[in-house]
This record gives C-alpha cells, sequence and structure tokens, in this order.
C-alpha cells in the first residue's frame, strides 16, 4: 500500500494580496499626515538657530515630546507610503515613477539623520545652556548631517514632484489631487524655510496626504489581480 503524496495547488496556498493591499492603502496617506501634525506643532521653525531654537524649545517641553513621537512614526511610514504610490502608477508612467521613488525613497531614509528633535529636546532642558549650543552646533556641522540635509531637501520635493506626476499622467488619481501634490512639497519649502509659517507648513504636508489619500482610495478599488501577482504553485 503506498500513499502519493500532491503538491498544493495555487489556490491551496495563502493569498495574502488583500491584506497587503489594504495595508498600503492605510500607509499610503499616514505618512504625510504625520509629518503635516508634527509640522504644525512644532515650537520652532525651521530656520531658528542656536539661542532662539533652545528658547523656543524650552517653553515647550511637551510639544517637542510629542514631536519626537510623530517623528519616530513618520520614518516608519514615508517610505512604505512612496512605495505603496508607486506600485499604483508605475505599470502606465514607469519612468516617472522610477525617477520620483528614486529621489524619494532615499530621502526618507535619511531622516533619522536629518531629524535631530530627540537631539534638541535634551539640549532645551539642559541647564547648561553653553555646553548644550555647543553639542547643537557641533552634530549640525558634521559632515554626515550637512550631506543628509542636502539629500533630503533635493530628494523629497523633487520626488514628490515626479512621483505626483506619475499618478496624475498614469490616471491612478485625478488632475486636481495630482496637481495638489505636485505643489504641496514647493509650498513646504516656502513655508518651512522662506516665509516660516507653521500653519502654512502643516497645510503643504496635509496636500501630500490628501493626494496620497484620494490614490489610497484607488487602490482600495484595485483588483487583487491587478495589484500584484497570485500565489503560484
Amino acid at each position: 500500500m503506498t500513499t502519493t503524496l500532491t503538491r498544493p495547488s495555487a489556490t491551496a496556498r495563502a493569498d495574502t494580496r488583500t491584506v497587503r493591499r489594504v495595508a498600503a492603502a492605510v500607509l499610503l496617506p499616514l505618512g504625510p499626515l504625520t509629518v503635516a501634525v508634527l509640522r504644525g506643532i512644532l515650537p520652532y521653525h525651521t530656520t531658528d538657530e542656536g539661542p532662539d531654537l533652545l528658547d523656543h524649545s524650552a517653553s515647550a517641553l511637551g510639544r517637542l515630546d510629542a514631536v519626537v513621537w510623530l517623528g519616530l512614526l513618520a520614518t516608519l511610514t514615508l517610505v512604505p507610503s512612496a512605495l505603496a504610490a508607486g506600485r499604483l502608477a508605475q505599470r502606465r508612467a514607469p519612468r516617472l515613477t522610477l525617477a520620483g521613488l528614486t529621489l524619494l525613497v532615499p530621502a526618507y531614509l535619511v531622516l533619522p539623520i536629518v531629524n535631530n528633535d530627540i537631539l534638541v529636546r535634551t539640549a532645551a532642558a539642559d541647564a547648561d545652556r553653553t555646553a548644550a549650543l555647543r553639542i547643537l552646533d557641533s552634530a549640525g556641522s558634521h559632515g554626515a548631517a550637512l550631506a543628509a540635509g542636502v539629500l533630503f531637501v533635493a530628494g523629497h520635493i523633487l520626488g514628490a514632484i515626479l512621483l505626483g506626476t506619475a499618478l496624475w499622467r498614469s490616471g491612478a488619481i485625478p488632475a486636481w489631487a495630482g496637481i495638489a501634490l505636485i505643489v504641496s512639497q514647493p509650498l513646504h519649502l516656502v513655508f518651512a524655510a522662506i516665509v516660516p509659517n507653521p500653519i502654512g507648513d502643516a497645510a503643504a504636508w496635509g496636500l501630500t496626504a490628501l493626494g496620497f489619500a484620494v490614490a489610497a482610495v484607488r487602490v482600495l478599488r484595485t483588483s487583487n489581480d491587478d495589484w500584484d501577482l497570485g500565489p503560484s504553485a
């Protein structure tokens, strides 16, 4: 008496596409929305230096604690947000999508180096003001920090423009949502560095979240077969 072993068929294997697709839809707006809230409650301006940075931070340590936690959440969600948006656009706008992600993903990956709010929080609570200022100056002038800053600023602005264009050109999102995504990060640059305004900065990142939220709806309406290949035998 013999027993015949059969390999499981493709339909018998676990199909995780629905879970992955829904997770992508949830993550799409979460990354930029987190940054929008962060920029709105940030107790100092991006252009603040030295004493002004410490003064503004020391007067709002509770808000700065919230900023630190939001920065951690943003670090964990921004790359998945970008990759999910890219997956939605890549079939009909492959070159624009590749260019956008090539800039955007590295920019988001260096965020832990660029975002020094934990250091600012520690320095603002330090009674030795002279030492705190020296530490902040030293950290900001390190070569790796400077390189990461350039990569982040150029990458997340240009990358968002290209990815927004790819989503629009591919038909993944309507024109108005694509335009909102395209202009969002240049507006962020204006309100973060040229004319500092936390409300305007939060609204700019809110436009990024809006464009990604529209893309998330499209992801939810996409069939599993169009989203990804099914499990193979």
